[in-house]
């Protein structure tokens, strides 16, 4: 992202985003299974596959179909006007990653449910990624297996077939008899790709790696490093460093466990690696600051390269101002010099190189805010949103209650604050039936306190569904759109580069 300096000037126009696609959509009225939910969401970096991750443990890739027509350039360069590029995707495969598990030493459950998902660098056509469940990442690859059939043979007439059935049928060891006089010529058989729409390839997932048995506490991050070979996974008190070769090892670097239990203050987060520096490394924290980590300075990182906290100076503290600071998602942008953060109430954009305080602040829900103690009663003051950053770095989204999102410019001067719901009419704001309110599980950033299990309006008659949350959502590569995770639905929508006229 590049920061504009002079004005108003090059300030990109605000974006018209429209419906594009979905997928999984589910009729009015229509009970959604807990296990159908989506629970993660991830382009490649190439943005020619997506990939999700639901309750049941089942991760389906879909893969983009609007740039393979081939189309002549000679042909393209004869039309007046633009070629639409936008991103259009179809279903590509599915298959279960994680089994429900039960822990026999500590007598405790282990869901299904994947918690994310990374791709990893292609190789020979195959695709390959990391997903993880609260305790187990698996590394799976996923092969094109082309079906073959022998399409010509020498015994393939009508005649040949005919002799051949009357050969058996009186008694013949063999299938086929030979005409008189032999064949002509020796022919071999010829085995070719079977060319049927649909049928083309057959696709093989096969897990390659299970890494597990490194983690007491559940799994909230895992991130890919830009040198292809290593990855680091991060459950609450500690970041494990991972071979993509090797899964019966890794090294812990980064421990924030205290000696005495009753002494711990602050839980991880959330934790990703530089884009582009393989030393490098970002976490969040329950406190609500980040910090850069630098792996040449020793192996255990118990020391910080960098620290990005915003010091409240309004002194205007409350019981809920710890649980809001809390973060819930960090992310780089592709430049390798901003840092996206996400808390309850709003996104922060950083830059490196300044720690003091964020270049940028949106506000979410500050409608929210005289909501906190209901917000807290039932539980969804600990909801964990996600946030995304495009890949110019000129604008950042992030999810709300009620299927909404909202898509802010973060170029300075820039005033574009669009909020969009989840559904075929994104600018229009629709009351949805409320489905059931889902629990997830309890760790140490969350309270033990539980109330209310629904809320869905306040005072002055103002419907806020609770219940129905854009947690997951994740912005394309190399063009403006958005992929975003309603209940069982994926929604896809795009925006033209232009402003309309």
């Amino acid at each position: 992202m590049t920061p504009v300096s002079n004005g108003d000037v090059g300030i990109p126009p605000s974006l018209e985003w429209k419906f594009s696609q979905v997928f999984g959509e589910r009729a009015a009225g229509e009970e959604v299974q807990e296990v159908d939910i989506i629970s993660a969401i991830e382009f490649d970096k190439t943005g020619e596959h997506l990939a999700t991750g639901d309750r049941g443990g089942r991760v389906v890739l879909f893969e983009r179909t609007d740039g393979k027509d081939h189309t002549i350039r000679k042909d393209l360069e004869k039309k007046d006007y633009l070629v639409s590029r936008q991103p259009e995707f179809r279903y590509k495969t599915e298959f279960q990653s994680h089994e429900p598990e039960f822990d026999y030493l500590k007598s405790l459950e282990i869901e299904e449910k994947i918690n994310k998902v990374r791709w990893c660098q292609t190789a020979n056509g195959a695709l390959f990624l990391l997903s993880t469940n609260d305790k187990t990442v698996k590394y799976w690859k996923v092969q094109e297996k082309k079906i073959k059939k022998i399409c010509e043979m020498n015994i393939d007439s009508p005649d040949t077939a005919s002799n051949g059935r009357s050969a058996g049928q009186n008694g013949a060891a063999s299938d086929f008899v030979f005409p008189p006089g032999g064949f002509p010529s020796l022919r071999l058989p010829l085995v070719v790709v079977l060319n049927i729409v649909g049928h083309e390839t057959n696709l093989v997932p096969r897990c390659r790696r299970v890494y597990a048995h490194a983690h007491d506490y559940h799994i909230n991050s895992i991130s890919n490093n830009s040198d292809g070979e290593t990855f680091i996974s991060a459950d609450d008190l500690r970041i494990n460093l991972w071979n993509l070769e090797i899964c019966n090892q890794s090294f812990n670097i980064v421990d924030v466990k205290p000696v005495n239990m009753e002494d711990l203050t602050e839980v991880i987060t959330s934790a990703e690696f530089h884009p582009t520096h393989c030393n490098t490394l970002a976490y969040s924290s329950s406190k609500g600051t980040i910090r850069l980590i630098d792996m040449r300075q020793s192996a255990l990182c118990d020391t910080h390269a960098k620290i990005f906290e915003e010091h409240d100076t309004s002194g205007s503290r409350s019981f809920f101002t710890e649980i809001i600071a809390s973060i819930s998602d960090i992310k780089f942008g592709n430049d390798g010099r901003h840092i996206l953060s996400r808390d309850y109430m709003t996104l922060k954009l950083w830059d490196l190189n300044m720690e003091s305080s964020p270049v940028a602040t949106f506000q979410v829900h500050e409608y929210l805010r005289p909501k906190l103690c209901d917000l807290y009663e039932n539980d969804s003051i600990f909801d964990k949103f996600e946030c995304c950053i495009s890949g110019d770095g000129l604008r950042v989204a992030t999810g709300s209650y009620s299927n909404l999102f909202r898509v802010f410019g973060c170029v300075p001067g820039s005033t574009e604050a669009r909020t969009l719901e989840a559904s075929k009419n994104p600018s229009r704001r629709q009351v949805q039936t409320p489905s059931k309110p889902s629990r997830s599980f309890t760790n140490l950033a969350r309270s033990r306190r539980r109330g209310a299990e629904n809320l869905n309006g306040d005072a002055n008659g103002g419907s806020y569904d609770f219940s129905t949350k854009l947690l997951h959502l994740a912005w394309h590569p190399t063009s403006n759109a958005l992929a975003c995770a309603a209940a069982n639905s994926l929604y896809m929508y795009n925006a033209d580069d232009t402003p309309p006229e």
